[in-house]
């Protein structure tokens, strides 16, 4: 039994019925559990956190990340971020470097966003699982229609929010975003191999703040608890 947050329980309901997700909950179930399991990221009961932690009704933000961690300990369900206690992973400094430059907000200690999802930031992969030391190992069993679905009714919500999409990963999705009353921001991945390109600058969390404000939405307190 998946158990979300309750309007996406009710949206996507009938996703987890259809034909691509029962074959993909068979691989799932065959690497977590078989008789010859990999070591599958995140743990089975956190692959599903960003859409329990932020509903549908409540999203302001979306970032889209690319898939899990896939070291030990490292994912948790929520693009980008790491439990608490474990290091802050490289792209996660560069995106706290930016937040510092274009709100004045100091470098968190902490990796873990729950409180940004929490509050209304949806931290959602574009792949939700991944193998052991294997980036990219379960890009193609499925999750993509999901997170498609996903981002489609995102997209199909009067409730203006606000579209993050760093990389190439990310910017396939723009296709699925015509909806006038959002805001879509881009820029390059905020991994070090390509922040000096585009995302030192980009004032992605001043701009989501300020059109937030302009539309009388409280904006996203990216300052945080940790």
């Amino acid at each position: 039994m998946i158990e979300l947050a309750p309007t996406w329980q009710k949206l996507l309901k009938g996703e987890f019925e259809k034909d691509y997700y029962l074959k993909l909950r068979e691989i799932l179930k065959s690497e977590y559990l078989g008789k010859h399991p990999y070591r599958v990221f995140p743990p089975m009961n956190d692959i599903f956190n960003a859409l329990r932690y932020t509903d549908y009704d409540d999203v302001k933000v979306v970032i889209i990340g690319q898939d899990p961690y896939h070291e030990y300990g490292q994912a948790h369900g929520l693009s980008f971020s790491v439990p608490n206690g474990v290091d802050i992973p490289p792209s996660l400094r560069n995106i706290y470097k930016e937040l510092e430059s274009d709100l004045g907000i100091n470098p968190r200690k902490s990796g873990n966003l729950e409180d940004w999802a929490r509050g209304g930031v949806l931290l959602l992969n574009d792949v939700l699982t991944v193998r052991e030391g294997a980036a990219g190992s379960h890009d193609n069993i499925g999750w993509q229609n999901l997170t498609d679905r996903i981002v489609t009714l995102l997209n199909e919500r009067k409730k203006p929010m606000v579209f993050m999409l760093w990389g190439n990963y990310a910017k396939r999705r723009l296709p699925l975003i015509t909806n006038e009353q959002h805001l879509v921001l881009t820029s390059v991945h905020p991994s070090p191999l390509s922040a000096t390109r585009g995302f030192f600058g980009c004032k992605h969390f001043s701009k989501a703040n300020k059109f937030l404000k302009d539309h009388n939405i409280e904006p996203v307190d990216w300052q945080g608890s940790n």
